[in-house]
């Protein structure tokens, strides 16, 4: 009996089993996964790609509600990403970025700039202090990739016709002795490529 029990404890829920309990914990507003600390039931066949699309057991999940409900309750713990409930966790894929960056706001508050990002899922996320803009380049091209933090270490990657837009609205600055190309927001200057590159990007 007891085996039965302990192999219970440990079945992997299917994508329904979590839509079905996301929903039921997200009916009081944003579900608070920072609080949750649910046994681990292992991996699902869920894998988000570089442009920000889901697949499960490798088709698309097409319907976009799915999609934000899944996104809302995304945990990333010492590198590993997973879906997090207040009875389960699972791990998953993640090609890249879990967020894209498809577009951004620009405006003014008391004299500076403010950058305001929204992601292919709805969220947003203002770059700043706590949000901030980084850039990762291709080891073997010098590509760079540029990712704006959206909530507790989930980043999404800022999608290329608003990096093409960003740079328009970019300055230079001088950080340790380099002068740096970058952007600025909430008076908060984010270097992305040292301006003697600028022309290679």
């Amino acid at each position: 009996m007891a085996k039965t029990m302990s192999a219970q404890n440990i079945v992997t829920p299917t994508a329904d089993d979590l839509a079905v309990s996301a929903q039921a914990a997200s009916k009081q507003g944003p579900p608070p996964v920072h609080l949750w600390n649910p046994p681990f039931c292992g991996d699902l066949d869920i894998h988000i790609a570089r442009d920000g699309n889901w697949s499960y057991q490798g088709s698309p999940i097409s319907r976009a509600p799915l999609v934000r409900l899944f996104s809302s309750i995304l945990k990333l713990e010492d590198g590993k990403y997973f879906l997090v409930t207040p009875v389960e966790k699972v791990g998953i894929t993640v090609e890249d970025a879990p967020f894209v960056a498809t577009d951004f706001e620009v405006s003014e508050e008391d004299g500076a700039q403010v950058l305001t990002f929204t992601t292919q899922v709805g969220d947003t996320s203002r770059a700043g202090v706590e949000n901030p803009i980084r850039v990762s380049r291709d080891p073997g091209t010098g590509e760079p990739a540029p990712y704006i933090h959206i909530r507790r270490g989930l980043e999404a990657l800022i999608d290329r016709k608003s990096f093409y837009r960003l740079v328009e609205l970019g300055e230079t600055a001088e950080i340790e002795g380099t002068e740096w190309f970058g952007l600025r927001s909430e008076g908060v200057f984010f270097p992305m490529i040292p301006a003697a590159e600028l022309q290679g990007v």
